[in-house]
């Protein structure tokens, strides 16, 4: 017994030596990991950086995946220049598994996109008919991980999109379309009003253009179905694309045209919207892709100061709402709305309705008064400060 009880003890000693000498590294490295991370992808939202490290032995390994090319050059040369061994496992994305089906295009007049890969999950977001996304990786129930052109992340399944290679992409994104500019309407099997719906259609809709019937347009979708849309309610897209021209005036116009839409969590759509897919709904009818959340919409624009009240403010305006930054707690933006004038706003909040800042409107609201962070202008900011016009977006280049 003694002889056994001395073996455990050399043991124990020999095994906290090995310990003693591996896990300094393991802790640099997982530093490292999360010091990157901070660096290149703080925001989970618009970019994958799952990677970690284990050590079953005594060599640590390197693991996981991230579409950050980058990030993963940089976590390598710091673990290198630290002079750490440790085994590369880090899957770049897209997937090699997807081949070069690493593109797609919505295929539906309004795609739903969710945090996880299951129809049940919560509805992260919406992407619009004729959109171009990236393809990251195929997960399960015939969901596949995406990124759409305001850079948000999430999972769709295969029926919202078509699958695509980079040549077919590019003759999508070369062919002349047309883009639909009513709220909501119909997608026709032939050029007759009475004929068979081939799908419902929502204002920002583009399809390829392939023809001109009299009152028609000849359409194709992105899974090449053949359809027919009446010219009164769409227009040639460059053709739209090219007289527009943002202003204030222009953004309103563009917003009154969804009062009463109801609000849905996720929603960018005529069919329902959220606070942050409204605004971002309204600019892009103007030619301009904002961020996806009002939390990362507060990131961009120029800073209007409203120390002395709404006097400074301007038709179009962002105005941001949530929680100030109080002790330990940090800033948390979660609302935002579009600037009319006289101290009202319009948003969707229950519905899109109209509310005020001043308190001699019978539509004032005290919460929202109480609630307002900051203000950002947008029309100020286009090709800077994080806002891009459509065809400056490297989706549709």
């Amino acid at each position: 017994m003694k002889k056994f009880l001395t073996m455990v003890f050399v043991l124990s000693i020999l095994s906290n030596n090995i310990l003693s000498q591996v896990n300094p590294d393991m802790e640099k490295v997982k530093s490292i990991i999360k010091d990157v991370k901070e660096k290149f992808a703080p925001d989970k939202r618009v970019a994958v950086f799952n990677i970690e490290a284990e050590q079953p032995e005594k060599k640590i390994i390197i693991k996981g995946e991230t579409n950050l090319p980058e990030a993963k050059n940089f976590l390598i040369k710091t673990l290198d220049a630290e002079a750490i061994k440790y085994e590369d496992k880090i899957e770049l994305l897209p997937s090699k598994h997807l081949g070069d089906k690493i593109y797609g295009v919505i295929n539906l007049s309004v795609s739903n996109i969710r945090t996880n890969p299951d129809h049940p999950a919560e509805l992260s977001t919406q992407s619009l008919l004729g959109t171009p996304i990236k393809i990251l990786k195929k997960g399960q129930w015939g969901f596949y991980l995406v990124q759409t052109p305001d850079g948000y992340i999430s999972w769709l399944d295969d029926d919202g999109f078509q699958l695509m290679n980079e040549t077919e992409l590019n003759e999508w994104k070369a062919s002349e379309k047309i883009i639909y500019i009513n709220e909501f309407g119909w997608a026709y099997e032939n050029a007759d009003v009475k004929s068979q719906h081939i799908s419902d259609l929502v204002a920002g809709n583009l399809l390829k253009l392939l023809s001109e019937q009299k009152d028609f347009y000849q359409v194709e979708f992105p899974d090449k179905r053949i359809a027919y849309i009446l010219k009164s309610e769409s227009e040639k897209f460059n053709k739209w694309y090219e007289r527009l021209n943002p202003t204030g005036e222009s953004i309103l116009e563009t917003a009154y045209r969804f009062m009463g839409v109801p609000y849905l969590w996720g929603g960018t759509s005529a069919k329902g919207m959220d606070c942050s897919g409204f605004t971002k709904t309204v600019y892009f009818l103007n030619g301009i892709i904002l961020p996806r959340d009002a939390s990362q919409q507060v990131h961009t624009g120029e800073l209007v100061e409203t120390n002395n009240g709404w006097e400074n403010l301007q038709a179009g305006d962002l105005l941001f709402f949530g929680s100030k930054a109080n002790g330990e707690k940090k800033e948390r933006i979660t609302h935002v709305a579009i600037y009319i004038g006289d101290g009202d706003f319009i948003h969707a909040s229950g519905r899109v309705r109209i509310n005020s800042f001043n308190k001699a409107k019978p539509y004032y609201s005290e919460y929202r008064d109480n609630a307002f962070i900051r203000a950002k202008r947008i029309l100020s900011s286009v090709g800077k400060n994080g806002i891009e016009r459509i065809l400056d977006n490297e989706f549709y280049k």
